[in-house]
């Protein structure tokens, strides 16, 4: 049975509600493509080892490695986007937070509308003009938190978004360089029936190249142009900290979400080499 939680949302959060439901589905789907990736990358490894050419043997083995670390990447990058889910809850929840205060603004507004056509001298309409006076005020705050949160954390909701997008890309393209290197080492020429192919002597150049992608992970850091934010002025209920706050007054130039000390070790770099799911076999001498 499907859930119903999104039947009682507030008319308010809904949209958000539903969006950052969608972003559950596309970040299992990526988990999804991460361990299909992986399973690929070991059958691959498989395979080779059972045509019985040492030299296909030997590249896809590391080929195997490779592909599973881009796999690896995958689910590193759903990782982080579960990060950025969890910020565009936070604007959700002050959304749901704020409709109350609209309700109530509303409904003593048209209690004075109706009241003022049925019985225009009654005494209950100063009374309900009151309330409506404490109503606006109460909703006028709720307003200022919501759009104050709601800039803030969508900032750093897409900062964590787009830097976990430029790591995933940047390291997968690392390691489809790396991938090509090792393809290149393999001999296509034709042979005439008889004849024996020369033995595999690339089995040193492959595995350097392995190492060679390691280094490039572990080494690897983020360089993103800082997404700054002006929010350091708001105190914890979500307002400035004094009236009239000047502006660049909180933490420009800093970076939303801290972006730049972000997983840089996504695929889990061992000391000992790539942390691939696919065991690596002895290179064919």
């Amino acid at each position: 049975m499907a859930t119903l939680r999104g039947v009682s949302q507030p008319e308010l959060s809904k949209k958000l509600f539903k969006m950052i439901k969608s972003e559950n589905h596309a970040i299992g789907a990526y988990e999804s493509a991460s361990r299909e990736r992986i399973n690929i990358a070991s059958q691959l490894s498989d395979w080779g080892e059972a045509t019985g050419d040492d030299s296909i043997s030997d590249i896809s083995d590391k080929l195997g490695v490779l592909l599973a670390e881009i796999g690896e990447q995958e689910d590193t990058f759903a990782q982080n986007l579960e990060d950025y889910r969890g910020v565009l809850k936070q604007i959700r929840n002050t959304e749901s937070s704020v409709q109350p205060s609209r309700d109530h603004k509303a409904k003593v507004t048209d209690e004075i509308s109706k009241l003022k056509y049925k019985d225009p001298e009654s005494p209950k309409i100063s009374q309900l003009e009151q309330e409506l006076v404490r109503a606006e005020a109460q909703n006028l705050v709720a307003e200022a938190q919501l759009t104050n949160i709601t800039r803030q954390k969508l900032k750093e909701a897409y900062d964590i978004h787009f830097a976990a997008t430029i790591e995933r890309a940047e390291k997968q393209i690392m390691l489809a360089r790396h991938g090509r290197r090792i393809v290149n080492l393999l001999d296509d020429t034709p042979v005439v029936p008889g004849d024996a192919r020369p033995a595999f002597s690339e089995a040193a150049q492959a595995r350097q190249i392995l190492n060679d992608a390691e280094l490039d992970l572990r080494e690897w850091t983020p360089n993103l142009e800082p997404v700054s934010s002006s929010a350091g002025g708001m105190s914890a209920n979500l307002m400035p900290t004094t009236a009239g706050t000047e502006a660049g007054t909180g933490t420009a130039g800093t970076s939303v979400s801290g972006q730049e000390e972000m997983g840089g070790t996504a695929g889990q770099i061992e000391d000992a080499g790539l942390s691939s799911s696919v065991p690596q076999r002895e290179p064919v001498a």
